[in-house]
């Protein structure tokens, strides 16, 4: 559960000191996903930079150049890979073919293990299972469609993706993490994040929930390319419907719960949640997305509790309570 984040700026004219308030915003708001690594990548000149560390984003100060066309950002939730060391953390350096890219994900993949060895790619010292994904786009040797496609259909787990090239092209590829991303056509600008709530938190802080917005649509499949003059095209993946669960491999309709919603009963307690609320909140029909926002507000989560529990009937929830 880490969060992705970011802007471009296609026309300019957003001035300089918002869009660094606005990345600042993004970055403290994604923390409710995340605070053990925060990370940015921008280009500046045809160098993309990248500057992260091992600490919560509202611990950092991001500075970017006064011409930055566009932010690529990440807050870490660490499930593999010491954040300590800070070659673990968002985003990644990246070279395919003479294309130079930063990448980040949000998400587990459960087979980097295997990949590396049978696509045979190179000895790391970074153990994030993320990474895994910057070698194949790197072993594709150029970053396009095509490259995009492949990793997204040869990676296992859950997942959405962001990649930031040296041409400020920003690249979305949506697995089954959720993804935000809005356009303000009068500002030349799109802005996206993890979760509406992240998005919801960030604008207000910068006085852009004021103005008028249009939603970019992006699901499960999607690869979107915004380039630097702000010109959307798509292309699509087929999802992988295959998962992890208690040490084998397993058809996900054939399992009671999704990857999401398993990811959700794993790392709930980081919240202080129980375990056994997230899972009465799944039977009674609320999304991931749903209670992803609900563990971040804890006055949320008790009302829609109190709410499920008389409509159960308290009896009826200590029972189910009970078999866990």
């Amino acid at each position: 559960m880490c969060s992705l984040f970011g802007w471009l700026d296609y026309q300019g004219i957003v001035p300089y000191r918002i869009k660094k308030k606005l990345t600042q915003a993004l970055a403290n708001a994604a923390e409710e996903r995340g605070t053990d690594a925060a990370g940015i990548s921008y280009v500046h000149g045809k160098d993309v930079v990248i500057f992260k560390r091992p600490k919560p984003a509202h611990k950092l100060h991001f500075s970017i150049p006064e011409r930055t066309v566009a932010v690529m950002g990440h807050t870490r939730m660490t499930t593999q890979g010491d954040e300590k060391h800070n070659y673990n953390n968002h985003p990644f350096p990246g070279l395919a073919g003479e294309t130079a890219f930063a990448f980040a994900h949000n998400g587990v993949l459960w087979n980097d293990k295997e990949l590396r060895k049978d696509k045979q790619l190179p000895d790391t010292h970074i153990e994030t299972d993320s990474y895994v994904a910057v070698q194949l786009l790197q072993q594709s040797d150029k970053l396009d469609f095509e490259s995009l496609k492949d990793m997204a259909e040869t990676v296992e787990g859950n997942f959405t993706f962001s990649v930031l090239d040296q041409n400020n092209s920003l690249y979305i590829i949506k697995g089954s993490n959720p993804m935000c991303l809005l356009h303000f056509p009068a500002f030349g600008l799109y802005v996206y994040a993890s979760t509406e709530s992240i998005m919801k938190n960030a604008l207000k802080r910068v006085g852009l929930h004021k103005f008028a917005y249009e939603r970019v649509q992006t699901d499960e499949g999607d690869i979107l390319r915004i380039d630097k003059n702000g010109v959307i095209e798509r292309s699509e993946f087929e999802p992988r419907m295959f998962r992890a669960r208690y040490g084998g491999w397993h058809d996900w309709e054939a399992e009671y719960y999704s990857v999401h919603e398993e990811l959700l009963l794993a790392y709930c307690g980081c919240y202080g949640v129980d375990s056994s609320d997230v899972e009465l909140l799944l039977e009674y029909g609320y999304t991931c997305d749903e209670i992803e926002e609900m563990l971040a507000d804890h006055d949320l989560l008790n009302e829609t509790l109190r709410d499920v529990k008389f409509m159960c009937g308290e009896d009826v929830y200590e029972s189910y309570c009970g078999a866990f």
